[in-house]
């Protein structure tokens, strides 16, 4: 896995990796991300992904995979308290049945914890709830309100929130658009002008 092939949001995650660090993805997909850090950092893991044909090509590319459902399974079932120094989810927050559990055992088996969410806040979606009364559909969240498995949309005030509620500190975050691009009003006013939220937490 090349640079060059890899995610823009992959590309800024990857940054915040440190070397020989021990890395838990969860929804790894194919584990593009996870094969990207074993190259480039000499990072050891896990990913866990629900599909069974992406975990096929996650063991593939030599990536340790468990296909789990996060919705019906704690990570405790699998790993022991600071079994890692990051837990990776992306564009995942939205879709688990209990988010804040989630987020609760993502610091309790990792030191930090890399999470990344479509911005539920941002002027297109506001607009399109107050001049056509019909909930968002766009580039960051495609699917229709029937059939998509965003459960809890949140904003960044709303994540924010609930990590000062659980005593989680904030120790860096990327605000960009669908492309990945950040400019200076986005992090001037990022809860209306930013599509997608990178956060990196750990506890206080």
């Amino acid at each position: 896995m090349s640079e060059t092939t890899l995610s823009p949001e992959f590309k800024l995650i990857s940054k915040w990796i440190r070397d020989e660090s021990r890395v838990l993805d969860l929804g790894c997909g194919d584990g593009q991300l996870l094969s990207y850090l074993k190259t480039t950092r000499n990072t050891t893991g896990y990913g866990m992904e629900i599909d069974p044909k992406k975990n096929i090509q996650a063991i593939a590319a030599g990536i340790n995979v468990i296909q789990s459902n996060l919705n019906s399974h704690d990570i405790y079932d699998y790993f022991d308290e600071d079994s890692f120094d990051y837990v990776i989810m992306t564009q995942a927050l939205q879709v688990v049945r209990r988010p804040d559990i989630l987020l609760d055992q993502m610091l309790t088996i990792g030191k930090e914890s890399i999470i990344t969410f479509p911005n539920f806040g941002h002027w297109r979606n506001r607009a399109q709830l107050l001049l056509d009364g019909r909930m968002p559909q766009n580039d960051a969240l495609p699917d229709t309100w029937y059939d998509t498995a965003n459960i809890h949309l949140c904003t960044f005030k709303d994540f924010e929130d609930l990590c000062a509620e659980k005593h989680i500190q904030v120790v860096d975050r990327a605000v960009v658009n669908r492309y990945h691009e950040s400019s200076i009003l986005m992090k001037l006013i990022p809860n209306l002008l930013g599509e997608v939220a990178i956060y990196r937490v750990k506890r206080k």
